[in-house]
């Protein structure tokens, strides 16, 4: 599903595409459209953020990893958990980072740079967390495994 219409020459253009949802600022009439526009969410992150592909292929060596060395059930839920936390950020990230461009459009504000720049402590702080996390679930038994 398209979100955008093609520019036409009968109507004027501007640098931005126009929506094809005229009224998307609508409430989703039903929950497999609500679904539908979360995943174009994760969609347009996946395409246009690097840092949020970086994320998901990390997140997956990880839980591979886990799977792999035999942890817990439990193990292995923290670190989806943890790593869903990442991702979580990253998607929030990117929303306001968005929010905050449409607002300020090309000018510097300083209020848009401190929203900026915590949003993005935000992802910072989690995935520094995150590797925590990795480090104290997967670090003794890969360690074990290389020594033994």
């Amino acid at each position: 599903m398209t979100l955008y219409r093609e520019k036409s020459d009968s109507v004027p253009t501007t640098d931005l595409p126009r929506p094809i949802r005229p009224l998307s600022w609508k409430v989703a009439n039903n929950l497999l459209v609500s679904f539908q526009y979360a995943w174009q969410g994760v969609s347009y992150a996946f395409r246009t953020q690097r840092n949020f592909r970086i994320h998901v292929g990390v997140g997956l060596v990880a839980v591979g990893l886990a799977v792999g060395l035999g942890l817990s059930a439990v193990e292995i839920a923290v670190i989806i958990l943890t790593c869903g936390a990442v991702m979580t950020m990253e998607l929030l990230n990117t929303a306001l980072e968005s929010v905050v461009d449409l607002t300020v459009q090309q000018t510097y504000h300083e209020l848009a740079k401190i929203a900026k720049d915590c949003a993005a402590a935000a992802v910072l702080m989690s995935a520094m967390i995150a590797i925590s996390v990795a480090v104290c679930l997967l670090l003794p038994p890969l360690w074990q495994r290389l020594l033994g």
